[in-house]
């Protein structure tokens, strides 16, 4: 059914601005349209706060606000929620500092700790790297050469691969099964050797762009193509690996001042974009900071601001579950990752329990790392997330 011109414009306005959460307008014909809601401001680093590239400034907590708080962060490693898991670090950022950092027996400061799928967002990083390089955009097709021209695989766009609509037919819901789990057997299975070249096996399910459907192969997709178009291969570096690597280090990590970190590659030279990046807690408070400053780092732009607020915008696909571009989203649905808010935050998450999430309203970022046994467990650790962030001011 055909939109009214004033429901189109009511979209496309939508869209520009840019979400939140989803609004519901009603057309002439009674129909239902899902429409982005604005999305929070994203909130600028304090006057007199340096941008921590060397090192975090620290802000102690009023008494009464650590005399609440105290008892709730002891329960995340004293074994009180066994749901969650074994918490290895707990950290919190507001207003541009430190406000609480905890780690686990045998973790501090400088433990390197694994990304699992939090290394998603930092692929989509890359991605809006290159966008603001004028290298790549939205519609630019993914192009993997193990696909002919003729194959609609091949047309794929990052923008259908950013939102998880790229059309394949990839399965990932259950991680207790490797056998049957694409995500495993790319990862530690057949698929290990060239994780691209196990990707492209996979036959078109759906239309690209239509239905979503969460998948570690796809951004894995994403990493390859945009390796390509960082150039053509050389001598020596004949898989593209180490200009790669450069890119993301000279292009993103150092400019942040995340010197603690490493990226993973395959024996084919494919940066492991959807599942292995270690990094130190403090750096990825970095990377959730520069998200929260909206790309910008001490008045460089790192990221387009336009990207971040497409990261954070909600894709509206069939199957959708709060998922923005690579990153997720908590709304006032109560169906995203904190369902008793803050409701304008969008996470980093990673299998086991990792998370960075974003709170623009709050001017936080909160990272928790850690080991937690079952998938089930993530809206206890929401739950628990939500109860931290609530008891600080």
């Amino acid at each position: 059914m055909l939109l009214s011109l004033r429901s189109k414009i009511t979209v496309a306005l939508a869209f520009a601005l840019g979400c939140g959460g989803l609004l519901h307008l009603v057309n002439a014909n009674a129909t239902s349209i899902a429409v982005p809601a604005p999305l929070t401001a994203l909130p600028p680093q304090p006057n007199g706060v340096p941008y921590p590239t060397k090192s975090w400034q620290r802000q102690a907590l009023p008494s009464d606000t650590s005399a609440k708080l105290n008892p709730i962060i002891d329960k995340a490693f004293n074994g009180q929620i066994p749901e969650i898991g074994e918490t290895r670090a707990l950290l919190i950022v507001k207003g541009g500092k430190i406000i609480v950092e905890r780690y686990g027996v045998g973790f501090d400061a400088e433990s390197k700790l694994l990304s699992w799928s939090m290394a998603k967002s930092i692929t989509s990083a890359v991605f809006g790297a290159m966008l603001g390089d004028g290298k790549v955009t939205y519609e630019t097709p993914i192009a993997d050469p193990h696909w002919r021209e003729t194959d609609d695989r091949y047309k794929i766009t990052y923008g259908q691969a950013l939102r998880m609509t790229d059309g394949l037919n990839w399965r990932e819901s259950d991680y207790s099964q490797p056998t049957t789990n694409d995500a495993a057997i790319m990862l530690f299975g057949d698929g290990r050797e060239d994780i691209v070249k196990y990707v492209t096996t996979r036959p078109k399910k759906y239309k690209a762009g239509e239905v979503w459907n969460y998948s570690s192969g796809t951004t894995n997709l994403i990493a390859a193509g945009l390796s390509r178009k960082m150039g053509p291969r050389t001598i020596e570096d004949p898989t593209g690996k180490e200009r790669f690597r450069e890119y993301l280090f000279d292009r993103i990590f150092l400019p942040i001042g995340m010197n603690n970190t490493a990226a993973e590659f395959d024996a084919s030279g494919n940066f492991y974009g959807s599942s292995l990046v270690y990094a130190s807690a403090q750096d990825f408070a970095r990377f959730g900071l520069l998200f929260l400053r909206g790309g910008v780092w001490d008045g460089k732009a790192i990221l387009p601001r336009s990207f971040v607020d497409y990261v954070r915008t909600p894709t509206l696909a069939k199957g959708a579950t709060e998922y923005g571009a690579h990153w997720w989203l908590s709304t006032e649905n109560h169906r995203g990752f904190l369902k008793n808010g803050p409701y304008d935050s969008f996470e980093a998450r990673g299998h086991e329990g990792q998370v960075i999430l974003v709170i623009p309203s709050k001017d936080m970022v909160v990272v928790r790392l850690g080991l937690m046994d079952h998938e089930q467990s993530w809206d206890k650790l929401g739950e628990y997330l939500s109860q931290v962030i609530a008891a600080i001011p």
